[in-house]
């Protein structure tokens, strides 16, 4: 009996800042997730569309472009409502109420090993969600 493939999700990556992204990038590859990265909610809406794969947003709130962050989680989740969601500013305190149902929010600078065990929790989460 060949042996079971469990897959990690698939996490997208957005935020305008090239080296702040790196940084980001940097974190989820650690944990070793697939991942995507974009410079704007606009292309992070675009590769939404085109990858079903993706089940976990990790975006800044404050981004150039037509919509920030938190408007694209709340898009987002209108249309993908398993979507799990990392918010992360440097400008703004976020409250539960203010984000989609099981989102986090970290302020920016952020702990690493914080992130990264909240992004562990949230795939267990999905995939356990998935299997039912």
């Amino acid at each position: 009996m060949p042996a079971l493939r469990i897959k990690l999700p698939t996490i997208l990556v957005v935020e305008d800042d090239a080296l702040v992204r790196m940084a980001a990038v940097e974190l989820v590859d650690e944990l070793g997730f697939a991942l995507f990265e974009v410079a704007s909610a606009d292309a992070a809406l675009a590769m939404l569309e085109s990858h079903d794969e993706i089940t976990i947003v990790f975006t800044d709130i404050h981004m150039a472009g037509s919509m920030d962050g938190l408007e694209l989680a709340a898009l987002t989740h209108q249309r993908w409502p398993a979507m799990g969601f990392i918010i992360v500013s440097g400008e703004h305190d976020m409250k539960a109420t203010d984000m989609p149902e099981g989102a986090r929010f970290f302020a920016k600078p952020y702990s690493y090993d914080m992130v990264q065990a909240a992004l562990r929790r949230m795939s267990d989460e999905i995939t356990a969600a998935a299997q039912r």
